[in-house]
This record gives structure tokens, C-alpha cells and sequence, in this order.
């Protein structure tokens, strides 16, 4: 997933180029006169062709509509109000003028923020579409999605509930420490400054959460177990053993030495004096207060207006109009097309029995297990290696940024999952992070790894989240809006271009693959069945567990997390049929003229899109590439 990390610090409901190679060949092929030249033409034609293709490389401001203008009137304050909301994400996307602070989050700061919301909604509804170019309507469209959506998880109370079985406001505050800018000794002052305002922060979540109790907007008490872990790791006693003293540990030497030895003291001081008793106090309220009063019941329409907040959560996640039941229906339709394919991969791996022993007896298979948490970095560092290696044969435009391979920070692993994309801050010198979760390495299986890998590195997840983030023409929320349709249906889609790129080298990793498309099959069923449909969190195991190839420890962590984060496990799979249903319409409209590095310059090309708006836009690459 990739998520900014200050998301769950401010976002309701938990729900984050000049490089645009297909544009300008299309744009060229517009041009491209088919009459011989004359050659004393020759030289004036091509500088007008490149002419052409500069001006295609950049954004036209007077490219606009007769109602663009008061589109991007509309655009430009609604950005600026959220960078001026939160100015966490405002640090994350490249914006420096409060970096400082952290964003407000008392039950009045979303009121107005909600009230606000609908003002800008009501206005954008005075604009007519049909007068808008073809890129302002995305533009306008995925607005009204993001405004229509905060009103909503406002109004089902999201915001009283910060916690998910695996995240939570206090786990992102972690990665302050590599998520803000420290070239100077002012970035340094900067950071204090946040760690200073953590414990109001940590008072108004800890009063919305009260708020939630009263309200029965809790989480189920069975996804909190060993929560408390989240938060007694940061109850240090010396400053130096805090995630939070990084900074200060190597301070650059250019720093005059009064200046060095006042931000260490200064560190020492809040971390011992502020963040860690703000840690410690909603430690206490967590295990006084909040846990015993978490409910029983797992389903999300058990919450006050639960119906409606689900079916919403559906439609958001999967930027359809689909019922719980349609994508219940989806998802058992899934399952039973990859058991016949994963009892044909059994069949090549020359096992004789169901696939569920298959499953069974390569679980308790220790050569496919690392020997150690670093062994296990190493095979995912080797395999993302090979992944960039393939990344030519597949795209024509690649990002500029790079990306390393971590370790899940350890104060988060025993309840985190496998692995997750980290993006890096825009416009600083940190890279994109894929983290591989080494806790317990012998409970993750290294057929597993290529498909990880694929989705959560390269060309999942850092490929096309970069290649969004360069996109400088499109307005800035849409560079870094993140819809988890297109993003994590992108990601699945790269698990399987694995097969073109030659990624799964033996029958056992192609299992796994598998094994991981099931997985996500799966998440159609259990999540829909445990928030809709009445299933426990017993049958959801069991089922998921009986399918997939993933370590019993890692589907006890999903289900719990699909508990507690609604609708949200639903994106990986309807994003993926849908991609691919659109790459077969393409190949089969075009047949030997379908080029698949056009195809998927055209997909990523503006950026991260609901799925209809997908179709259009592959709509318009067909009609151009024929």
C-alpha cells in the first residue's frame, strides 16, 4: 500500500513528468505529414516537430475551458486550505511553510473542516462539466470523489476511530524522523517543534476516541490484541533508545557546535519530558479505558448507521457502484477460476494431491524459509534487483526516483503485514522504501517473495506512485491523491506482468503467485462476508486459510486487519480484473499495431484515476493508437 504516513494522523476513515512518453509520440504522430518533404522543408519541419514536443512536455496554462478557469480557481484554494489543515502532508508533498506544527484534530477542527467540504462541493456543482476540456473533467470529477468522501466519513464519525489492527495516528508519528527535511539547523528546530506539539495532539485523539465510545464507534476488541505494544515500545528511559533521538545521534559538522549541543540537549529534554509521558498516558487510556470498552461484534454494520458506512467504504474502495453482495458474488467467482489454475501449477510441480495438501506440506517445507531476518532482507534485495532489470522490456517511461530495501521498523513488526510500500517525501533527499516484514522469518515463505516484491517495489506500488508524483502538469492533488482501486489493482497487475518479465524462475514461486492472487480473491469474499453477511472471524480464517498459500500467522493478521480497516481489502482485486479486462480490449482492438509499453504509459499518464475514468482514458489511447 502506499499510503503517506501522516494519513492516519488526519485523513477520515484511515482510509498516499516530464517524462510522458506516450503524449509526445502521439502528439508527433498527429503532426507527421505522410507526403514526401521537400528537403528545403526538411529543416524548418523538424524544428516545428520539436518545437512541438517541448510544448507537449509541459503544462499549458492557456490550455483551459471557458468554465477551466473557475475549475482551477476552485482547485488552487482547495489545495492550499489542505496543505494549510495539515501540515504534515503539506511536508510530505514538498510544501515548507509550517513545518513546525502538526495538524489539529479535535472533534471542532472536523467540524469545520466538514463545513468547509460542503461549501467547496456546493461550488464545484456550479460548474459546468460539459464546457470543461477532457482532462479538466477528471479533474473535476476526482475532486467531487475526495469532498463527497470526507463529508461522508465525517458524518459515519471515522474520525473516532484512529485505530486499525496494525496502524494507528501514534504508529505514523514514528516515521517523523525520515519523513521531514534535516539539511539545516532550522529543519532540526523544526522537528522539536512537532515532538513539542505531540502531546496536544495526542490529548485530541485521545478525546475523540472518548467520544467514540459514547457514540459505540469503537473498534472489535479481538484486532487490539497486543496493541498496547504500539505504544509501551516508545515508554524510554534514555533519550538516545527513542526512534525519535535519529536525528540527533550524528549531527552534521558544519553545525556550529553551540547550535549542535543545544539541539541534543533540546532532544534529550522532549523526548524524555513530552513525547514519551504523551506516549505513556495513551498507553494507560488504551489499556484503562479504551480496550475494555471495544465491542464484541466484528461487523461493520454493527457501527451506528453501519449499513450505510459500509456500503459507502465499497463504493469508495472500489470506485464502483457494487453492492457488498455483487462483490461477495465477484469474489467466490475468483476462488473457484484460481483453484483450477493452482491444481494445474500442482500438477507441474508433481504433486499428486489436493491443492489444500499441497498447501499444507510446502507451509511445513523449512527450505523454502530464510535462516535469518537478514537472509530473508537479502532474497527480497536480490529479487528487486532483478525486477529493475526487467522494467525496459515493459514501459517507456520510468520514474527518476529510486527506492531501497528495509526492514518493518521493529516496534511495529509483530502486528504489521508482510510488507508495504513507503513513499518518499517530494523534493527531498529520501528514497521510497520497500519494507520487508523479517519478524519471525520462519513463518514467511520465500515462494511468496517474487510476487511481494513485484507489488509492493517495482512495478508495483514505487513505479507507479513515482511516475504520479512526476506528473507536474496535473494539478497537485491529483499527483498525490492515492485510490486504492488503482493503486493496489495496479500492484496485483504487476504481480502477474511477473510472468512477461521471467520473474518466477520455478513452479514453486509461480505457486506462490498464485497463491498471492488467491489471497486477494479471497479478501472479496471474507471482507464482505464478515461486514455484510453475517460470517465470524473463525469462518473468515478458516476459509482464507484453506485457499492460500500465506502462513497461518499472516492470515490471522489480515483478517484482523479487514476487520477493522472495512472495504479497504476489496481494492486489490476489482482494480485488477478491471486493468486487465482493459489491456484485453486494447489488445484485442488493435491486434498487431497493440504496443504493451504504450499501453501502460497511456494507464499511468494522468496519474491515480477511479475506474470508469480508467476506461475512458484507454478509450482515447485506442482511438489514438489506431
Amino acid at each position: 500500500m502506499g499510503r503517506s504516513y501522516s494519513d492516519t494522523l488526519l485523513a477520515p476513515g484511515m482510509d498516499t513528468n516530464s517524462g510522458n512518453g506516450y503524449e509526445v509520440r502521439g502528439l508527433a504522430r498527429e503532426h507527421y505529414d505522410r507526403r514526401v518533404i521537400a528537403p528545403r522543408a526538411v529543416a524548418a519541419s523538424f524544428l516545428l516537430l520539436v518545437a512541438l514536443i517541448a510544448c507537449s512536455r509541459m503544462p499549458d496554462a492557456s490550455r483551459r475551458s471557458t468554465s477551466g478557469s473557475g475549475l482551477q480557481d476552485l482547485l488552487d484554494r482547495e489545495w492550499s486550505y489542505r496543505l494549510d489543515q495539515d501540515p504534515l502532508f503539506a511536508t510530505s508533498v514538498g510544501v515548507h511553510r509550517a513545518n513546525d506544527r502538526l495538524p489539529q484534530v479535535g472533534a471542532s477542527d472536523w467540524e469545520r473542516r466538514a463545513t468547509a467540504d460542503r461549501a467547496l462541493l456546493a461550488e464545484l456543482e456550479t460548474i459546468d462539466r460539459a464546457d470543461l476540456l477532457p482532462d479538466e473533467r477528471i479533474s473535476a470529477a476526482l475532486l467531487e470523489r475526495q469532498l463527497r468522501d470526507r463529508i461522508a466519513s465525517f458524518e459515519h464519525g471515522a474520525w473516532q476511530m484512529p485505530f486499525t489492527s496494525e496502524s494507528g495516528f501514534h504508529i505514523d508519528f514514528t516515521q517523523l524522523p525520515r519523513s521531514v527535511p534535516f539539511e539545516t539547523v532550522e529543519d532540526h528546530d523544526n522537528y522539536l517543534a512537532r515532538l513539542r506539539a505531540w502531546p496536544q495532539l495526542v490529548e485530541q485523539q485521545i478525546a475523540n476516541l472518548r467520544l467514540g465510545v459514547e457514540q459505540g464507534r469503537v473498534q472489535p476488541r479481538v484486532v487490539l490484541a497486543g496493541f498496547e505494544g504500539t505504544m509501551s515500545s516508545h515508554l524510554v528511559e534514555r533519550a538516545e533508545d527513542s526512534v525519535f533521538w535519529a536525528p540527533f545521534a550524528d549531527l552534521p559538522e558544519r553545525f556550529p557546535a553551540p547550535d549542535r549541543e543545544r539541539l541534543q540537549a533540546g532532544a534529550r529534554a522532549v523526548i524524555l519530558e513530552q513525547v514519551a509521558p504523551a506516549y505513556r498516558e495513551l498507553h494507560r487510556f488504551f489499556v484503562e479505558d479504551y480496550l475494555p470498552a471495544t465491542r464484541e461484534s466484528i461487523a461493520a454494520t454493527d457501527l451506528p448507521g453501519g449499513e450505510d458506512y459500509y456500503a459507502q467504504r465499497v463504493r469508495w474502495y472500489t470506485t464502483l457502484d457494487l453492492t457488498p453482495a455483487e462483490v461477495h458474488r465477484i469474489g467466490l467467482e475468483e476462488v473457484a477460476r484460481i483453484e483450477r489454475e493452482m491444481a494445474a501449477a500442482g500438477e507441474r510441480i508433481g504433486f499428486a494431491g489436493t491443492v489444500a495438501e499441497l498447501i499444507a506440506s510446502l507451509r511445513g517445507d523449512p527450505r523454502f524459509y530464510a535462516a535469518s531476518p537478514d537472509d530473508l532482507l537479502r532474497h527480497a534485495a536480490w529479487i528487486a534487483k532483478r525486477a529493475d532489470g526487467g522494467l525496459p522490456r515493459l514501459f517507456r517511461t520510468l520514474p527518476r526516483h529510486p527506492y531501497t530495501v528495509e526492514p518493518v521498523p521493529a516496534h511495529m513488526a509483530p502486528k504489521y503485514t508482510s510488507a508495504r510500500y513507503v513513499p518518499p517525501p517530494h523534493g527531498g533527499v529520501e528514497p521510497g522504501i520497500y519494507w520487508v516484514n523479517v519478524y519471525r522469518p520462519e513463518t514467511r515463505p520465500l515462494y511468496n517473495l517474487t510476487a511481494l516484491t513485484l507489488h509492493e517495489a517495482v512495478p508495483g506500488h514505487h513505479l507507479q506512485g513515482s511516475l504520479a508524483s512526476e506528473l507536474e502538469h496535473l494539478p497537485p492533488f491529483r499527483r498525490f491523491d492515492y485510490i486504492d482501486a488503482f493503486g493496489e489493482g495496479w500492484a496485483l497487475y504487476a504481480e502477474w506482468l511477473g510472468l512477461e518479465m521471467g520473474m518466477y524462475e520455478d513452479p514453486y514461486s509461480d505457486f506462490g503467485r498464485l497463491g498471492f492472487e488467491m489471497w486477494r480473491a479471497c479478501r472479496l469474499v471474507v471482507d464482505t462476508g464478515m461486514h455484510a453477511l453475517g460470517w465470524s472471524r473463525d469462518r473468515a480464517i478458516e476459509y482464507m486459510a484453506q485457499r492460500t498459500s500465506l502462513p497461518l500467522l499472516e492470515v490471522e493478521t489480515e483478517i484482523d486487519r479487514y476487520i477493522s480497516w472495512p472495504g479497504q481489502a476489496l481494492a486489490y482485486k476489482m482494480g485488477e480484473i478491471e486493468i486487465k479486462k482493459q489491456r484485453r480490449r486494447a489488445e484485442e482492438a488493435l491486434g498487431s499495431r497493440f504496443d504493451v509499453r504504450d499501453f501502460h504509459d497511456a494507464v499511468l499518464a494522468h496519474g491515480g484515476v477511479t475506474l470508469p475514468i480508467l476506461a475512458e482514458i484507454v478509450d482515447e489511447y485506442i482511438a489514438r493508437a489506431r
